[in-house]
């Protein structure tokens, strides 16, 4: 499945709340994109900055970040573009010193950025902060669809009905071929009836068909992060690899009953530096 048509093109993955597991499988799906073949981008908006862990990549001090893209300063988006060790897999970073200006960033501004980056890349993974700000209602205004990882706890449905409200404002408002993609349950133990019950709840709320099988719990995915490597380059015959592995195919599958996505033309070959020409 390396055919660059079965899906939404960019992807945000967001959630209210913080802890939820949403960079690592920003980083893992990706790595799983690249291992198919697809030039995928890591757009990091998050000023955790913890995409470059999770890919083993260390910025350079003073270089380019993907948000120098909100500041409207005339940096391109690919001058902050780095190359990482994982095949077809490219990062923006996050700058960890971004503050939201006070006056509200143009909502339109990271989709210019990316712009000129959608007929380079098969897939761009937008990693966007915990925060209900102008920085994710960027990405959601850039990206053809959000995806909601959750952690299948008591407070979870909160989380997702303050995202859902926002989601809404931004496809009337900014982004009318915005969609949905589905939630993915994150370190799941089915065996817990507090997961059970959590899952369920969200089933019924967004359809059974926006819920994804799940990533189930696996200390392999934290091994994975704490050396800068994607579970499937760590622990190829994990749990945590296979689950990364079979969303990648259920998005596909989701995709192909209804998404649509634009083919990427290909890329210029990598300088010596890594940077794309």
């Amino acid at each position: 499945m390396t055919a660059a048509s079965d899906c939404p093109q960019v992807l945000a993955l967001s959630n209210r709340k913080g802890g939820t597991g949403k960079t690592t499988t920003a980083v893992n799906l990706a790595a799983e994109f690249g291992r198919r073949g697809l030039r995928t981008l890591v757009v990091d908006l998050d000023t955790q900055g913890h995409a470059a862990c999770g890919l083993g990549v260390k910025p350079a001090r003073g270089t380019p970040r993907a948000h120098d893209s909100l500041r409207g300063d005339g940096v391109p988006l690919a001058g902050a573009m780095v190359p990482t060790d994982q095949p077809n897999v490219w990062l923006a970073p996050a700058d960890e010193r971004y503050e939201e200006a006070d006056s509200p960033i143009p909502a339109r501004r990271l989709a210019e950025a990316l712009a000129p980056l959608r007929g380079r890349f098969d897939r761009i993974v937008i990693d966007t902060p915990p925060s209900l700000g102008g920085t994710l209602i960027n990405a959601m205004t850039a990206a053809d669809a959000v995806l909601v990882p959750l952690q299948p706890h008591h407070l979870a449905g909160e989380g997702v009905r303050q995202l859902s409200r926002l989601f809404f404002r931004v496809a009337m408002e900014h982004n009318p071929d915005l969609q949905l993609l589905g939630i993915v349950p994150v370190m799941v133990d089915r065996r817990l009836n507090l997961h059970r019950q959590v899952i369920a709840a969200m089933s019924r709320q967004f359809g059974a068909d926006r819920i994804f099988t799940g990533i189930r719990s696996d200390i392999h995915l934290a091994e994975a992060f704490a050396v800068g490597q994607p579970i499937a380059a760590y622990r190829p015959r994990s749990r945590g690899a296979l689950d990364h592995s079979l969303l990648v195919d259920e998005i596909a599958s989701l995709s192909s009953r209804g998404h649509g996505c634009r083919p990427a033309r290909p890329l210029p070959p990598l300088t010596r530096t890594g940077a794309l020409s």
